[in-house]
């Protein structure tokens, strides 16, 4: 039986974090159970990009800052890292609010970096990873994921997090050569199944729905959720704002490759009860995803059916920033004869739907457009 703790928490107040993060890990044994003195312990959160907390966009600096002080008083060393998305990681420690906490705390930055090959013999999919340095020299992981939409997986979530081990541009070739969703999902199983976190704290008090990951619209739930069980707890969150878990591919494939269960009757919930934190709304796509395939006719009628990342031109600032993500060869959207006085094009054909450009908008300026021919082959499929 796995258990997800749920705290309620309705601020970033430091004592009221630090008191309801205390009280979900005594919840799941207390914080000798996951670390120990001397131990070399890892906090990953997600620093997707260079936001400032009140955009909600990464886990929230004081929510690291109770883990990390509670974790530091058994004995343990404590140290962080991540690999963003976008921009190196000094600058995003700073705008984020992370350098200050962990420089008072003595909390090191740990080698994300440099990477290093490893064999992951009991992989289903990928046996073969290159992850960051400074996760090898730790002794235990520690994940500490936000609450967050994701426009190619449906839910940014625990199982997503550890993507964020994978250094810098190595990030992209993986979206090339997965360009499937269902695919994309279980090289992300594999590696968390390598890295095998001893536990998820997400923050949710303040997540994001929409046009999630970076420029969806921040949703206050209130909520803390703690677990051993990554599956378990994605599955919980599901559950929270509606959305079938089968649905999101990591969790599916979670549950096949044995990382956890999403199953109701497989999981206990303990703490402050589930349907109080129950938004009265919330948005994100609560249809499966559809596969992706790019050969031959099936790319050409994939092209027409699968959802297409959509520039507002109203919205673009003409940063580049989608144009210097996509990983695509050649790349899928650029700028129309150089000139970066205007929104970059689309070259669809060209597009592996990675979904990479509406992840790092800044502006929240791409979203995802589903094809006409689509909807209406959907609205038929529904028929009796």
């Amino acid at each position: 039986m796995a258990k997800v703790a749920l705290i309620r928490c309705e601020s970033y107040h430091y004592d009221t974090v630090k008191s309801s993060i205390a009280r979900g890990i005594d919840l799941l044994g207390g914080p000798e159970k996951f670390a120990k003195k001397g131990e070399k312990v890892l906090l990953k959160p997600n620093l997707l990009a260079a936001e400032p907390p009140r955009k909600y966009v990464t886990t929230h600096p004081t929510v690291f800052r109770a883990v990390a002080e509670v974790l530091m008083s058994t004995g343990a060393v404590v140290s962080y890292g991540d690999a963003p998305a976008l921009g190196n990681i000094s600058g995003t420690i700073k705008k984020t609010g992370f350098k200050e906490i962990a420089s008072t705390l003595g909390v090191e930055l740990a080698d994300f970096k440099s990477g290093q090959e490893v064999f992951f013999k009991d992989g289903r999919q990928n046996k073969k990873f290159i992850v960051a340095k400074g996760l090898l020299e730790s002794d235990g992981i520690i994940s500490l994921p936000k609450l967050k939409t994701h426009g190619l997986e449906r839910l940014t979530g625990c199982v997503k997090n550890q993507f964020g081990c994978v250094p810098g541009l190595l990030k992209g070739e993986y979206h090339v050569k997965l360009a499937d969703a269902n695919d994309f999902a279980k090289m992300l199983v594999d590696l968390n199944r390598f890295i095998n976190p001893r536990l998820y704290i997400m923050d949710g008090i303040w997540g994001m729905e929409g046009n999630g990951p970076r420029g969806g619209t921040p949703k206050k739930l209130n909520i803390l959720l703690f677990s051993k069980d990554p599956i378990a707890l994605d599955a919980t969150v599901c559950r929270l704002i509606d959305l079938k878990p089968e649905y999101v591919p990591t969790i599916r494939f979670g549950m096949e490759f044995g990382a956890g269960t999403y199953r109701e009757s497989e999981i206990e919930l303990v703490g402050d009860n589930l349907n109080g934190f129950k938004p009265l709304s919330f948005k994100v796509e609560r249809t499966p995803v559809k596969p992706f395939e790019m050969k031959g006719i099936r790319r050409l009628i994939n092209n027409r059916l699968v959802p297409k990342p959509f520039i507002n031109a109203g919205q673009c600032i003409q940063c580049g920033v989608c144009v210097s993500v996509c990983p695509a060869t050649p790349k899928a959207v650029n700028w129309f004869d150089g000139d970066k006085s205007k929104p970059p094009i689309y070259h669809y054909n060209d597009c592996i739907r990675c979904y990479c450009c509406q992840e790092m908008c800044p502006e929240g300026a791409i979203s995802l457009k589903v094809p006409l021919i689509r909807k209406i082959f959907d609205f038929f499929m529904r028929q009796p």
